[in-house]
């Protein structure tokens, strides 16, 4: 027995030192494809996502010396300073490492894509490798692409256990210190981003000159396009299609063959509830079940057929946990839904 265990021992050690690297690895590319969907996509156009890096966007226009990923540094390391003080434990070393690194990626893939300096400080799209991508004329596609590009680089990350600092750590301490939902946090940080924006190229006040184009006030829909693109591409990332849909079928009966078809024919369970009409006060019977998006048109056809005088409610379903869908979270593990 003990050999065995010493055997089992020797197998698990080199497992699990490869998981501890893969998670970096897979984070490290997280980060690059967050990073591409910025350099190719995004900053060019003068499109601003929210964010630290929208902020990078914007503040590049004023100091257009000053790289995009570098503002990354300059709000994220006084960010993380003060989140390890007055956090604590809620910032994790995976964080720091990807808020670290984000803005260095940043700039290797910025000196990669333009040729000269000036190309790169004016982040001239008709020079971004060579040309071949220039999207000038087609803002919407490269909104969309970009913010689709960044959301599944940002839900990789997630999906490690990790994000990249920024307005993360800002809406941490609204939740905390001010009591402000951390999703509508993030909110006010973004709206905040995209109005100096908003500013910045609709009004005028940067460097129209870096850009190429006149001041226009309509980059700021884009910008909502792409906070909206991203954000919905960083959810179905981290938690799928969330196409689970909830049932209840009241029935003034038992039904045995509407229990077979959800048993055999769906391979799924259900709760049965009993309960009573409240106008009635008869007997009724409740079945309480979680079905996918694919199976509800088969649900209500067989409660149509067994029994059609079946009062069914059917509506979305969150999150669903528990044997045969998704397993709770473990304490400590980033919540993103």
């Amino acid at each position: 027995m003990n050999n065995f265990k010493t055997g089992m021992a020797h197998w698990t050690q080199p497992a699990r030192q490869f998981n501890w690297w893969f998670t970096w690895i897979k984070i490290i590319v997280g980060i690059t494809i967050m990073c591409a969907g910025f350099v190719f996509f995004i900053n060019p156009y003068r499109i601003v996502p929210g964010g630290v890096y929208g902020a990078g966007i914007v503040l590049h226009s004023l100091f257009p010396t000053i790289q995009v990923g570098t503002f990354g540094w300059f709000f994220d390391v006084p960010l993380l300073i003060l989140a390890a003080i007055f956090l604590g434990s809620k910032i994790g070393s995976r964080t720091i490492f990807a808020a670290l690194i984000t803005p260095l990626i940043m700039n290797i893939l910025s000196d990669l894509a333009y040729p000269n300096a000036e190309a790169l400080h004016a982040l001239n799209p008709a020079e971004l490798c060579g040309g071949v991508i220039n999207m000038s004329q087609h803002l919407m596609l490269t909104t969309i692409i970009g913010a689709a590009t960044i959301g599944l680089g940002c839900g990789f990350v997630v999906r490690q256990q990790a994000t990249t600092g920024g307005t993360d750590i800002v809406a941490m301490f609204l939740q905390k210190y001010l009591n402000v939902r951390f999703s509508n946090g993030i909110l006010i940080c973004d709206a905040i981003v995209v109005l100096s924006g908003l500013l910045v190229f609709g009004l005028g006040l940067g460097n129209v000159e870096a850009g190429g184009d006149a001041p226009s006030w309509h980059l700021s829909f884009y910008s909502l396009i792409a906070i909206f693109v991203s954000s919905k591409t960083i959810a179905y990332v981290i938690n799928g299609a969330q196409d689970d849909k909830l049932v209840f079928v009241i029935s003034s009966r038992p039904n045995e063959e509407l229990r077979e078809f959800i048993l055999q024919t769906l391979d799924r369970s259900a709760t049965r509830i009993k309960s009573s009409g409240l106008y009635t006060q008869e007997d009724k019977e409740m079945l309480f079940l979680v079905v996918s998006n694919k199976e509800i048109t088969a649900v209500k056809t067989k409660v149509q057929e067994v029994d059609p005088r079946a009062f069914v409610i059917v509506s979305d379903a969150q999150a669903t946990y528990g044997e045969g869908w998704r397993p709770l979270p473990l304490a400590g593990e980033l919540h993103p839904e």
